[in-house]
């Protein structure tokens, strides 16, 4: 491809804007009354002309102004979009809201995908942190009703995974409690390979339940994200490209269906070694159909090798991408410390507790 001009640059980065704005073409003549541009309606014509034989933007119709396609979005990701970052109100006010909730992983993973549904105005995902090898933090054992245990597995990081399993006969709570209390306390930081290293000495309860455990940590392994997290899909099914057609129900399966989102997560943002990095497919890259009309930002956060997690945000191709982006990049960093602080405080609770 050519090499645009600086001039050219100039009005790619106007007409992404104001396409982004309004979902319509951008017409020369808009572009000189509404940006009192030194240039004649003439030459900002003879510009988007070169634009669109450059295939950064296209012309739907003869009479009609240009938008941008999926190449002149990527230009523009890649070349033009200056980093910027949340005004200071804004990261003073996202960054209470989120130490008011300190050490409820659950509550942090709702509000990040609050803030990032609000602040880009797409449909936002945001999984909980995830560790390189699950290991046990707490282990909780409820009666249910009758042989029915609701089994509640705290993982280091703050991950928690529950089931429902059947013992051979009744276990009255009390006798619940002290064998949870006494796996967890044998077992804290402990992973699979270990506990099943370390498990003799144990009545048979405690076998039947350390198999049940040592077979969901295994999952939990197995996986490559943790519980998923999503807000704002109204947010795409009311944007006007999507109104009317299966585009924005295709793309948002990309989020809800858990084995899609796994298989994109694992081969694009969380195959890096670093977090807070930010990645845009734009059309899907070839790689997921169900994306070919939309873009997908992605960013990765916590620590690596020990926990770490995915964000996203969902929208169509002219969605504010450097307000997403700078909304994104600040969440990653604040997660990430919050992560990092919480796996620090487990750290000294199991010091102390041996």
């Amino acid at each position: 491809m050519i090499e645009p001009t600086e001039r050219q640059k100039f009005l790619l980065a106007l007409v992404i804007h104001e396409y982004a704005r309004t979902a319509s073409p951008v017409g020369s003549r808009y572009l000189v009354d509404n940006y009192s541009l030194d240039m004649s309606s003439a030459t900002v014509r003879n510009e988007l002309s070169a634009l669109t034989d450059m295939g950064l933007l296209r012309q739907p119709h003869t009479s009609a102004g240009r938008e941008p396609t999926e190449e002149g979005y990527r230009f523009f990701v890649g070349r033009l979009l200056q980093e910027t970052e949340l005004p200071d109100p804004v990261q003073h006010t996202i960054t209470h809201q989120f130490f008011q909730m300190r050490n409820d992983v659950d509550q942090w993973m709702r509000l990040a995908a609050s803030v990032l549904a609000k602040h880009s105005r797409g449909a936002s995902l945001v999984t909980a942190p995830h560790p390189k090898r699950a290991r046990l933090k707490h282990l909780e054992l409820i009666s249910t009703r009758g042989r029915q245990v609701l089994m509640v597995l705290v993982l280091t990081g703050g991950e928690i995974r529950q089931r429902l399993v059947s013992l051979p006969e009744p276990v009255p709570q009390e006798q619940l409690s002290f064998v949870a209390d006494r796996l967890t306390r044998q077992f804290q930081e402990k992973d699979s390979d270990t506990i099943r290293a370390l498990r003799g000495g144990l009545g048979s309860l405690e076998h039947d339940i350390l198999d049940l455990l040592v077979e969901d940590l295994g999952q939990t392994d197995a996986l490559t994200s943790g519980e998923v997290y999503l807000d704002g899909l109204t947010n795409v099914l009311s944007e006007p490209e999507f109104s009317g057609s299966d585009e924005a129900r295709r793309a948002l399966r990309v989020l809800e269906e858990r084995s899609v989102l796994q298989d994109l997560l694992s081969r694009t943002i969380l195959s890096g070694n670093t977090s807070g990095g930010v990645q845009v497919l734009i059309g899907g890259e070839g790689a997921w159909e169900d994306l070919r009309s939309s873009s997908l930002v992605l960013a990765r956060y916590g620590v690596p090798g020990m926990a770490t997690g995915a964000l996203g945000v969902l929208g169509p191709m002219r969605m504010s991408y450097g307000r997403t982006i700078s909304t994104m990049r600040f969440l990653a960093g604040l997660l990430s410390d919050l992560v990092a602080d919480t796996l620090v405080e487990e750290e000294e609770d199991a010091n102390r507790a041996a």
